[in-house]
């Protein structure tokens, strides 16, 4: 039986000089992490930015204005939580948990009457409000593919 066996498989940068157990030296991976959506698109200024053109766009739009229960005030209390919720959900801060709770977006929803017109109306805008602000071309992606699924997945009537 051979005196030692080994602890596991060599691995292809050790040679036979460092496959000894005592002397194998481990290099550390340099690459810099991999930045959030939220780092990538600006931090909240990007956030607070798309939503206010965002909502600009809903109060020039008054069917799908009138799904808002606080549109008198400017829709001051949406754009607080949806700029929250974006920029949580994109790897910013926690804030829309600490003062909302957890999202449950379709729970919040379910009072308001959101149809594929409604559910169309919003994503025109929300478009409209990426476009404005310009984000890296991979970003866009990103915020276009979520806001499909999730416009969908808030649509509660037919």
């Amino acid at each position: 039986m051979p005196e030692h066996l080994p602890v596991r498989p060599a691995r292809p940068d050790e040679t036979a000089a460092t496959a000894d157990v005592g002397t194998y030296q481990p290099t550390l991976d340099r690459t810099p992490a991999r930045k959030s959506v939220f780092e990538e698109a600006g931090g909240m200024a990007f956030f607070e930015g798309l939503v206010d053109h965002f909502y600009q766009g809903v109060e020039g739009d008054p069917e799908l204005l009138a799904i808002y229960p606080d549109h008198a005030d400017h829709l001051a209390g949406a754009r607080h939580r949806l700029a929250l919720f974006l920029a949580q959900y994109w790897g910013g801060p926690t804030t829309y948990t600490v003062e909302r709770g957890q999202p449950r977006l379709f729970l919040r929803h379910v009072p308001f009457p959101i149809t594929p017109d409604a559910r169309d109306r919003w994503l025109t805008h929300m478009r409209a409000a990426i476009a404005s602000m310009d984000p890296p071309p991979h970003v866009t992606a990103r915020l276009l593919q979520y806001f499909d699924m999730a416009a969908e997945a808030m649509r509660n009537k037919e």
